[in-house]
């Protein structure tokens, strides 16, 4: 049996060999053939299309095994394309417009900065900003919006906000307003968040009739607030805004959920500690900036793209990062508004795009979906 096991192994090894070689001869073939059809020596119709060769290298086959041979020719055609437009992408606009940030951004982060924050004193993204840089000017705002307003005018150099929660999911309006307005990541923090009900002195859980907070952390307690009975939920545009508010209020009906810092910072008393549905609970917060600017030391990439609403279509993008071992921590769809069946699709990648082949990868996708967004190349902490 051992024996057997043996010679199996060691006749694949030569299967995979000549598949190795037969594949660079491939290659090296197309490329010489897509060369031909560019110079104007043949045209296409003297060519087999992918469909063709498909249909024809599948003819003997079953149907189970012809669908195996079909993805795998469908990844063939994919790395042939990416082997003969590598120069050419490396050359794109995107691409210079990579490489020009690259080389304009300077060896080290900055310390300190003017940072535009959304909320008032004792938000998150205070917490978040004061984590990124030692000595942050931080101009507080009352919205997503007037955050990117802010760095688009030049009266803060960055913008702190956050885009995505452990249990409660992505920040829609910040994937929004990325997509709408042409800004970069920078640096990213991921920041361990514990929330707490806040009411006035004195005021009981029992008491309490109506809770104002931010939407998300609203999500984050679900489960809490579910064994609460004949509350009214009402949402804030931050979750210290949302404890200044009560606390202004000073009667004995309401509370807020925010963090142990707002309890102190504005007079309010504990009534229920880690009240978020789960210990592990992480938001994500990016640093963003008008200028592209790449760090050393960057280790995640950021993308957005459309993909026409057809079969393979989202598989043959995912399938270049596969092909160079690239781990995607996140891909998210979400429906384009107005537009029936079509998404936008956020992916982060383990990757920067100091690698001439990530850098490929990353460019090809320029021409190769409906729309695409390089949101950045940055380190998270």
């Amino acid at each position: 049996m051992k024996t057997e096991i043996t010679n199996l192994k060691n006749e694949m090894l030569e299967i995979d060999k000549e598949l190795a070689e037969l594949f660079e001869k491939r290659m090296e073939v197309a490329f010489k053939m897509n060369l031909l059809i560019k110079d104007g020596k043949i045209s296409v119709s003297n060519t087999n299309s992918e469909r063709a060769i498909v249909s024809k290298v599948t003819e003997n086959q079953n149907d189970e095994m012809s669908s195996y041979t079909k993805v795998l020719f469908n990844t063939i055609f994919d790395l042939e394309n990416s082997y003969e437009n590598r120069k050419v992408y490396l050359n794109s606009k995107e691409a210079n417009e990579i490489k020009n940030g690259i080389e304009s951004t300077p060896e080290i982060f900055p310390k300190r900065a003017s940072v535009a924050c959304q909320g008032i004193e004792g938000s998150n993204s205070q917490l978040a900003c004061e984590k990124m840089f030692s000595n942050p000017n931080i101009v507080f705002l009352n919205s997503f919006e007037a955050v990117f307003t802010a760095v688009e005018k030049g009266l803060c150099q960055y913008g702190m906000l956050p885009i995505e929660n452990s249990l409660n999911g992505s920040v829609a309006e910040v994937y929004d307003l990325m997509k709408k307005n042409k800004f970069y990541i920078v640096k990213s923090v991921r920041m361990k968040i514990n929330h707490a009900l806040l009411a006035n002195k004195g005021i009981k859980l029992s008491e309490i009739r109506e809770i104002y907070s931010h939407n998300q952390a609203l999500g984050q307690c679900s489960e809490f607030l579910k064994k609460m009975k004949e509350i009214k939920l009402n949402t804030s545009e931050n979750t210290a805004i949302a404890a200044k508010f009560v606390a202004d209020l000073n009667d004995h009906v309401s509370a807020a959920i925010a963090t142990r810092d707002c309890a102190e910072l504005y007079g309010l008393s504990v009534v229920a500690d880690n009240i978020q549905n789960n210990d592990n609970n992480y938001t994500r917060f990016i640093c963003i900036s008008k200028k592209m600017e790449i760090y050393p030391g960057a280790n995640k990439t950021s993308l957005m793209f459309t993909v026409p609403n057809k079969p393979g279509a989202l598989y043959r993008i995912i399938s270049k990062f596969a092909a160079l071992g690239v781990n995607l921590t996140k891909l998210e769809s979400r429906p384009i508004p107005d537009k029936d069946f079509e998404f936008m699709f956020h992916i982060d990648l383990d990757s920067s795009v100091f690698s001439e082949e990530i850098l490929n990868a990353v460019c090809q996708l320029e021409s190769g979906p409906e729309s695409f967004v390089f949101l950045g190349s940055y380190l998270e902490i």
